[in-house]
């Protein structure tokens, strides 16, 4: 069960480099073929996936790139989305790079205080603006809460211009031959140093916080923090489940893999995902736990509204 293909590539070759993303693209043909041999369901089958230069968005997957040249020890955290929808890392990412309470680097670190710089932009639209922090954090809420169109993209330190984070953009509902109610956001964390550390970069995921995703892709669900081994499909097609793998990076090549979420610290976090899960599960197919019409990924009702068009008629009649 399941549809998904995660992959992570170190090279010096830039961002949307085509060799890169060729590369990507025959592992994913290969275990295609492979998944089709064995009747496996294969989300990108009727994709038409597509590699030009004007249009990095038509690969059909969520792609998250980050450009840096390695520190004198370089940490670096890999999340992954499952179920969920698009600005799931929103929150985390401004609790990391924003808040204080979350961040104590941001008090004691010279470099995160002098704050952060968000790069949002707009999935629907297709634009983009940078908001920095902390004097412009109200202004950057009034967006980035609005998960389903507004998304960060990048965070950038303000002491020297560096890329810290980035979250992948893509939806793939918009990619021809799609029709997804669930995109699989990904995001790069650098920590540690300088930087936030390895627990302020994963203490947002220790509470499960609703977001767009569960089944079809047309529910609110709570993440939850879980192994990379749990990343499959659970209860209602959920919940939204994330997972983060901790590397040190050392030339170029990843090392010292950590399976971040499966310490037994995340436990209590998870047993509260189940217990949100339950309460909202009671309320069947009401909004707003089945997302608006407008806002939802997948909408199944145009073929039942054709059909029953002619029974409304205005108020009075």
């Amino acid at each position: 069960m399941g549809g998904s293909i995660y992959i992570l590539i170190t090279h010096t070759a830039g961002e949307k480099n085509n060799q890169i993303f060729s590369i990507a693209r025959d592992i994913i043909k290969d275990c295609q073929n492979v998944a089709k041999k064995l009747k496996l369901y294969i989300y990108h089958e009727n994709a038409e996936i597509n590699l030009s230069e004007d249009d990095w968005n038509g690969f059909g997957s969520s792609i998250a790139e980050i450009t840096f040249e390695e520190r004198i020890k370089e940490s670096v955290i890999c999340f992954i989305g499952s179920g969920m929808g698009l600005g799931g890392f929103n929150l985390p990412l401004f609790k990391t790079f924003a808040d204080p309470f979350n961040t104590s680097g941001l008090i004691f670190s010279d470099m995160l205080h002098e704050g952060t710089a968000f790069e949002v932009q707009d999935t629907i639209e297709h634009r983009k603006a940078v908001f920095s922090n902390p004097n412009e954090s109200y202004d950057l809420l009034a967006y980035i809460g609005m998960t389903d169109r507004f998304v960060v993209h990048r965070v950038i330190t303000r002491v020297d211009g560096k890329i810290v984070a980035v979250a992948s953009t893509d939806r793939l509902s918009d990619v021809s031959g799609l029709n997804s109610g669930n995109d699989t956001p990904v995001a790069v964390v650098r920590c540690e140093g300088s930087l936030p550390t390895i627990g302020e970069v994963t203490e947002p995921y220790s509470v499960p916080a609703l977001v767009v995703g569960s089944n079809r892709g047309s529910h609110l669900g709570p993440w939850m923090p879980v192994s990379v081994t749990d990343l499959s499909i659970g209860r209602f097609d959920g919940p939204p489940k994330i997972a983060a793998l901790g590397f040190n990076l050392a030339d170029g090549y990843l090392g010292l893999e950590k399976d971040v979420f499966a310490d037994n610290s995340f436990n209590r976090a998870r047993e509260q995902a189940n217990l949100l899960t339950d309460i909202l599960r009671k309320q069947g197919p009401f909004e707003p736990y089945k997302v608006g019409l407008d806002s939802s990924e997948i909408q199944q009702l145009p073929g039942f509204v054709s059909q029953s068009e002619s029974r409304w008629v205005p108020i009075g009649e």
